[in-house]
This record gives C-alpha cells, structure tokens and sequence, in this order.
C-alpha cells in the first residue's frame, strides 16, 4: 500500500454501529469515507464484545434495532451509558418518547427521518470533543436539504421545514397553500409521518378529480339502497381516516352543499353515510390544501365564511420554485438520480451552461414541471451529458441567461459597431412611418431637429 494512501487511512477515526440495518451502515461509511471507518454490531452482545476488547472513539446507537418500546429503550440505553462511561453515543430512532427517554444519556438524539448533512456534523463534533446538544431530538433546520419528500435548501424552504416540525405532534388543523406543483401534499405527509398519528391511515383525496355526482359519496359513504346502483354500504373517506389523517386538496372546489355537510363534521366529530339514519363518531386529523385565493372566495359567496375558519387555524404558505434560490440544482441533481436509477440508465449529469438556463427559467409548474422536465431529458439524451441545446426552445427563449449568450456571443462584439447598427435601425423605423419626413420622425423619436440632421448624415440616411 502506498505510503500516502497508509496516513490517510490512519486519520480515520474508529466509530461502532450498533444496528441492523446494513444499508444504514453503507450509507453511514459513504457519508463518513474520509473522517471515519465503520464497524457494524447486530446487537448488545456483540457490542459488548468488541467495546471490552477494542475501544472505539463513538458509538452510534440505533435504537429500535435492540428495543421494540420506550422501557427497552431506556433500558438499553442506560445499560450501555454505566458500563461505557467514556464513550460518546449518538442515538437514533423513529420514536420521540424514545427520544425524549434517553437525552440525559447521550450527546444526540435523531429522531428519523434523519438528515445526513446534520448526522454527519454529530458524528464529527463528538470525534473532535466538541459540545453537543443533548436536548437536540431532530437535526437543526438551518443546514437541511430534505425533510420527508421535500428537497431545498433554500432560506424559504427551512421556513417551511421549521412549521413542519412544529406542527407535527399537535392535532392542528393546517391549510397548507400555494402554486400547483408546489408539493403540497408532500408537506402533509411530512406532517404526519413525523407526528404521533404516524402509524395510523392517511387518506388524501383531491376534491377537484371526481366529478360532483361522485364526489359526497366518496367523502361521506353510504348506506346499501342509497340511490340506484348501491347495493351495498359503503364507509367514505372520512371514515376510512378515523385515528388518522385526512387531507383534502382543492377543497375549494367543494361544492357549497358539500362544505356544509364538511363543516357539520368537523362540528359534531360525527359523519353520517348518505341513506344513513345516524351518525358514527369520528376522530381524525385534518389537513387541506388549495392553491386558490380564498378570502376571494367567501367574498363572492363560493366559499363558506364558517369553513373557511374551521380549516384555516394554521396556514402554511409554500413558495414557489421561482422564489427559492439554489434549490433547482438540488433538484436536478435527485431527479436525475432516481429516474436514471429507475430506468436502469447510466448516470446522467447537466452541463453548467444547461444549468444556468434551468436556474433561470421561472417554472410555472413548479417542482412538477421540473420532476417531468428532468424524466423527460433523462429518457431523450443519449449522452452522459445534458447540454443547452437538448432543452426545449421554449425553456431556452425565457432563459435571461440563454438570451444573453444569444446577444453576447463567446467571442466578445464590437460595441460601437452594434449601438450604430441599433441606432440606424431606430431612424429607418421612424422615416418609414412618417412616410419619409424627417422633422415628423425627430418628434416620434424625441430628437431635436438639428439631433436628427446630424444622425441622417452620420448613417446617410
């Protein structure tokens, strides 16, 4: 072995994995190559055994590997904390009661989805002996890259990451708002899957994709013998989400009948199947979305005041792609990744002057049409490279960035030279509408006389 490649493998520090999950401990040994090297245990016994016969610099500690309840957990915890006082321990699980057990007893706790970014700086704060937060039950906000589906960076989306983890342990009801393609309903998934109505139904209907003849039905069930064509009960979406989560996008396309039956609901905790005589209980979480302007809506009577505040108790506005800087090449870059996976495809990569026009181009759609965009690319190219010229025409004539290469070419212009070409170009126009008279073409171009002489003769007009 090359002695160089020897002093790089000695800086690396000795950390321990207690887990048994081996795609965590790969992707823990990528994220960590050049600072750490990995050693995977199944279990406390091997634990033991290794820590007695070779002390290692961290323990990273998976918790729901070795404990199926918080008891375990702590238990767990707390044996490997007064037997192995010294080492620094970095817990992981999917459980906040968990979490919240076992903090006085390590340096971090991460409570899953786990962002790497943040682990990683765990990982190498406790190697170095810098503090560490104990009290830190999910990664800090300010450096995420992802939470759930969601992927940014930007200043605007750790806002958005902030809420979400403020709101994922209470029962709020939330208005999630925005542009179509904005990720509306990823947020709400993110809501759930770290709140404690996690493990129970999530139902997502969009009130905009059934036609009004289907829609109550959908949402309310009914009863066998309702109208023709029932023959049999059939429990609807608000009772499917009973101990769980409801989400309902577009709700603004609900018809006014249909608010008012929604609202008698939220109201009495009770839905009633069409054909139904009484009312069964309900408990269930509701989350709604819409990208239309509501408050315009109640104006003009499309939309019930009372609903309205009913579903509006906490609004969670998402921004657009076109206001979240640096994101787009997050995105392209995970886009690109999955849909080459997906397709079985070489990895593909976006040449920097292709990524300048992406970075430029507003994106109506938002990270729908850039999802679409970047599968549509990854089936067309046949290259290993995505250059500028392989996007559409209409991406690139929007480009503010494109339509400078367009008007600057590489090899640099003649100023002068073009500023004459503009300026005849100006005085051709304005003789050609005046029929020729040239004091009338002075006044549409706001020139003296004497102005429009000299430019005459300058380009021998």
């Amino acid at each position: 072995m090359p002695a160089h490649a020897s002093a790089r493998e000695s800086e690396r520090r000795p950390v321990i994995l207690l887990s048994s999950d081996a795609e965590a401990c790969a992707a823990l040994e990528v994220e960590l190559e050049k600072s750490a090297t990995i050693l995977q245990v199944p279990d406390l016994d091997a634990l033991s055994t290794v820590l007695d016969a070779v002390p290692q610099d961290l323990l990273v500690f998976d918790l729901d590997s070795v404990a199926t309840n918080a008891d375990e957990a702590e238990a767990s915890a707390r044996r490997v904390r007064e037997r192995y006082q010294r080492i620094p321990i970095i817990a992981l699980t999917r459980s906040r009661q968990i979490a919240g057990r076992v903090r006085s007893m390590v340096q971090y706790v991460f409570v899953a989805p786990v962002d790497p970014d943040k682990l990683c700086d765990a990982v190498l704060a406790s190697l170095n002996g810098h503090s560490a937060h104990s009290d830190e039950l999910v990664p800090s906000p300010s450096r995420r890259r992802s939470l759930g589906g969601l992927i940014g960076s930007s200043e605007p989306m750790q806002r958005i990451y902030e809420a979400i983890l403020r709101l994922a342990d209470s029962n709020t009801t939330v208005l999630v708002r925005g542009e179509s393609g904005t990720g509306k309903e990823l947020v709400a998934r993110a809501i759930v899957s770290l709140g404690r109505r996690s493990a129970k139904p999530f139902i997502s209907l969009n009130c905009a994709a059934l036609p009004e003849s289907l829609i109550e039905s959908e949402l309310f069930g009914h009863e066998k013998g309702a109208y023709t064509g029932a023959d049999r009960s059939r429990p609807g979406q608000i009772e499917l989400a009973h101990t769980g989560t409801l989400f309902l996008d577009e709700i603004a396309t609900l018809t006014l009948p249909l608010q008012s039956k929604l609202l008698r609901v939220l109201e009495d905790r009770e839905v009633r199947r069409i054909g139904g005589n009484t009312g069964r209980p309900i408990d269930f979480r509701l989350i709604t979305a819409t990208n239309e302007d509501l408050e315009q809506s109640v104006k003009l009577g499309r939309f019930r005041e009372d609903l309205y505040y009913r579903i509006n108790v906490v609004p969670l506005q998402l921004p657009p792609l076109r206001e979240r800087p640096g994101d787009i090449a997050l995105l392209v870059d995970h886009y690109l990744k999955h849909y080459c996976s997906a397709e079985a495809l070489p990895p593909k990569r976006v040449a920097p002057d292709a990524m300048e026009v992406l970075e430029d181009y507003h994106w109506p759609g938002n990270v729908r049409e850039l999802e679409n965009f970047i599968q549509r690319l990854v089936l067309m190219v046949t290259g290993d490279a995505i250059e500028a010229h392989h996007l559409p025409k209409n991406v690139l004539f929007a480009s503010t960035t494109r339509n400078e290469s367009l008007l600057i070419p590489a090899e640099g212009l003649d100023f002068e030279v073009e500023m004459g070409r503009i300026e005849a170009a100006y005085l051709r126009a304005a003789l050609r509408k005046t029929s020729g008279v040239k004091n009338k073409a002075a006044k549409l171009l706001k020139l003296s006389e004497r102005q429009m002489k000299y430019l005459c003769h300058k380009h021998g007009l």
